[in-house]
């Protein structure tokens, strides 16, 4: 990389960071499928945010819809920095695309391929080259300016394909399920080096994802989907922490289900003791809690046991050891499924141990709510 962008220089002269507002912006298909429902949302200047979910959920269709590929239902609107740009054709909204496979030209080099739509522009030729190079050394492709893409890595095809976006000075970067192709350890890799690159060039961005891992990465904020519709928006560590609907905390990292009997107002069985249930999940049935918060100890006197915490038993019916922690799956007593629980890499409990096992009742989440429709 060069001196410049390692002093924090801008290695060309970015677009102004722009202000994105999608407003009421819904899509019906031929035939009546709602593939969108009515749709907001504001992605801030130079801010990068993630459209979570699975597939289907509506995340692509939206991505489309700001680009401009396709024309939302009637009502919908979209602006840039205020300016509606709803009717206004993709090539018109100067906004700049990555998409899962690539789309390279074949016959043409790195730096032919990256330089492609500054010369549909009508760029200068000494200005191109100029700014090819500088986005080649910004994207750490150096050296490999006259190889093809047929002579390239994956990784590598997909930072030409990202290079050629950002060429042309774009005021929003759209990219539609990028890392998608790339083998595991390339896909870290590559992912670390695009939120790196993300931030550098100081561009608003939106990432479609349905990798949770990858969207916690790269993004400033998320907005997780669910059959057409936004669920919630906010930081990755806002909604893994404090899910605002069941859909974001099954869908954004691993859950327990906890089984309750919530018509004689009790708390939850487990491990021959009764947990608290905080009150405002007396009506659920079914509560869910993150691997994490499943706490145990093994040996006879459990910590704060004086203090008035709970400690019920389980039985360890496996250990994995997973690198960086050991997760264990336990049987407990008042409870149908197996729960899991991680805990840190040297924990000593072995297959069939009997460990002490508590929840703090604040980690608890509900696992329903009243279903919303488009």
């Amino acid at each position: 990389m060069d001196q410049n962008l390692a002093n924090g220089a801008e290695p060309f002269n970015a677009a102004p960071s722009t202000r994105i507002e999608v407003m009421e912006c819904a899509k019906t298909y031929v035939g009546g499928v709602q593939a969108l429902c009515p749709t907001s949302l504001t992605v801030q200047p130079g801010e990068v945010l993630a459209l979570l979910g699975p597939s289907g959920c509506g995340k692509t269709t939206l991505l489309r819809v700001i680009a401009g590929l396709i024309d939302p239902d009637r009502g919908g609107r979209i602006a840039f920095n205020g300016k509606d740009v709803t009717v206004r054709p993709i090539e018109k909204r100067s906004v700049g695309m990555v998409f899962q496979h690539y789309a390279l030209f074949p016959q043409m080099t790195v730096e032919g391929n990256i330089g492609y739509g500054l010369r549909v522009r009508g760029v200068p030729a000494p200005q191109i080259r100029r700014r090819v190079g500088e986005v080649i050394d910004l994207v750490r492709l150096t050296g490999l300016e006259k190889r093809r893409p047929a002579q390239l890595s994956g990784g590598q095809r997909q930072r030409v394909a990202l290079a050629r976006a950002v060429a042309v000075q774009p005021r929003v970067l759209l990219l539609d399920e990028p890392l998608t192709a790339l083998d595991a350890k390339l896909k870290e890799a590559l992912r670390d080096e695009l939120a790196q690159l993300l931030r550098e060039l100081h561009i608003t961005a939106v990432h479609v994802t349905h990798d949770q891992t990858e969207a916690l990465a790269i993004a400033d904020r998320l907005a997780v989907m669910q059959a057409g519709r936004i669920v919630q928006v906010g930081r990755g560590e806002d909604l893994y922490r404090q899910p605002g609907h069941p859909f974001v905390a099954e869908f954004l990292g691993r859950v327990n289900r906890l089984q309750r009997d919530p018509t004689a107002n009790a708390g939850v069985a487990l491990g021959g003791v009764e947990l608290a249930c905080p009150a405002a999940l007396h009506r659920q049935t079914t509560l869910l809690v993150r691997p994490e918060d499943v706490q145990i100890h093994l040996g006879t006197a459990p910590p704060f046991a004086a203090q008035g915490t709970s400690w019920g038993q389980a039985r360890v019916l496996q250990r994995s050891f997973l690198g960086n922690r050991v997760q264990l799956r336990l049987m407990v007593l008042g409870q149908a499924d197996v729960l899991v629980s991680d805990q840190p890499r040297d924990c000593a409990a072995a297959v069939n141990d009997t460990v002490h096992i508590t929840i703090d009742p604040a980690c608890l989440m509900p696992a329903s709510l009243n279903a919303v429709s488009c």
